[in-house]
């Protein structure tokens, strides 16, 4: 196994923390690895994800009966104003905003792509402190952070200072985290302000080795997303760092960097191959697979990932399981017939055991067959892979 490589872990060990790049530290997370899937581990997360949906305007509370007090009802007008100062970001009730200090406007309003700073903190329903980040800077829209804060700092003006109800799918989840502590399926309020926003840098006058170190940021995140088993999410980040990595660059380039932009480019498509098998995108994988081959073509994970693909996504194998399932079913209806037309309806003990036997016999038969032709599938796909 080459340096810098994991194997597989289970998602306890790996934090979707809301980490994106604290001023003056160089990296969202500690770990600089890879991961091998060369023994899949059976998830039992649901790899159903949430949309990042359109945002959208809340419901206006119904307006007080006729027959309240005046005091009642000024009081039932100042809670409903209250409560419409909540914006319903995405119509379900699961992630809501609220204007604490207003902000320069919407002109001022980050975009996506740029990378923003905030002030947060963090707590639960219950009002426990899970963490507080000054200064945390990230890329809006990349993944880098919580989905809450990617959906909810854009709509953020600059300046403003924002109260957010955030649901667990969100959030941590219902894996939750053991670092900062949060339980699973557990909601969250975070307190947030908007300090700045800028234009990420031109990758194309990016120095090599800041280009590799942001490319890995992208990639470990992308690892984090893996191990959490939110398979599209992991694709996304990757896909960021596979951009990094071909980003034509219009300053000197040593071999020892070409060569480190190169090894890190296969590490991403390794890494999107074993994510796309996840959501069963075998075509996708397959492509990922193949330009991996371009460049190295003794990869042993993408060879192993190229002969997976050809057994998961062959429809000949499919097709011959589906004959010999076909042709089982008739032999089975043709014994039956044979036996009632020489024995009539047989209530010879004897004929009846050798009714159970052979059928036995067949169905052991029809089963080594099926069990052989799909251990050679995978085989002939491996070595077709092995000599492409």
């Amino acid at each position: 196994m080459a340096d810098g490589e994991i194997v597989n872990g289970s998602a306890d060990n790996q934090e979707l923390a809301p980490s994106g790049k604290k001023s003056g530290h160089a990296s969202l997370l500690d770990s600089g690895e890879d991961f091998t899937m060369l023994d899949d581990v059976d998830d039992d997360v649901d790899d159903d994800l949430p949309p990042l949906e359109d945002a959208g305007g809340g419901k206006k509370k119904d307006s007080a009966t006729k027959d309240t007090t005046k005091a009642d009802a000024v009081a039932d007008r100042t809670a409903s104003t209250e409560l419409e100062e909540w914006l319903d970001v995405l119509g379900n009730g699961q992630l809501r905003k609220k204007i604490v200090e207003a902000g320069a406007g919407p002109d001022s309003r980050p975009q996506r792509g740029q990378i923003v700073t905030i002030d947060l903190k963090t707590t639960l329903t219950d009002g426990t402190v899970v963490e507080e980040l000054p200064n945390l800077s990230f890329t809006l829209g990349d993944g880098d952070v919580l989905q809450v804060l990617d959906l909810t700092v854009q709509l953020m003006e600059m300046g403003e200072k924002a109260l957010i109800e955030a649901g667990a799918k969100y959030a941590y989840g219902a894996l939750g985290s053991s670092t900062p502590a949060v339980p699973p399926d557990a909601d969250l309020i975070l307190e947030v302000q908007l300090l700045s926003a800028e234009d990420a840098p031109d990758l194309e006058l990016m120095p090599p080795s800041e280009r590799i170190s942001l490319a890995n940021i992208k990639r470990e995140r992308g690892n984090v997303h893996y191990q959490r088993a939110d398979y599209a999410f992991a694709i996304n980040s990757y896909g960021i760092a596979l951009q990094i990595t071909e980003a034509t660059s219009r300053v000197d380039i040593s071999p020892q960097e070409e060569e480190e932009l190169l090894d890190m480019k296969v590490k991403c498509l390794n890494n999107m191959a074993a994510a796309q098998l996840k959501l069963d995108h075998y075509e996708a994988a397959l492509r990922s697979c193949v330009s991996v081959l371009a460049y190295q073509q003794d990869n042993v994970k993408a060879l192993f990932r190229k002969g997976k693909v050809g057994f998961l996504g062959s429809d000949t194998i499919h097709a011959e399981l589906s004959k010999l399932v076909k042709k089982h079913s008739e032999q089975k209806g043709a014994e039956q017939a044979m036996y009632k037309k020489m024995l009539g309806n047989p209530t010879n003990a004897s004929v009846q055991k050798h009714r159970a036997k052979s059928s036995w016999s067949l169905s052991w038969k029809w089963l080594f067959g099926a069990t052989a032709v799909a251990i050679g599938g995978v085989a002939l796909s491996v070595v077709i892979a092995a000599r492409n």
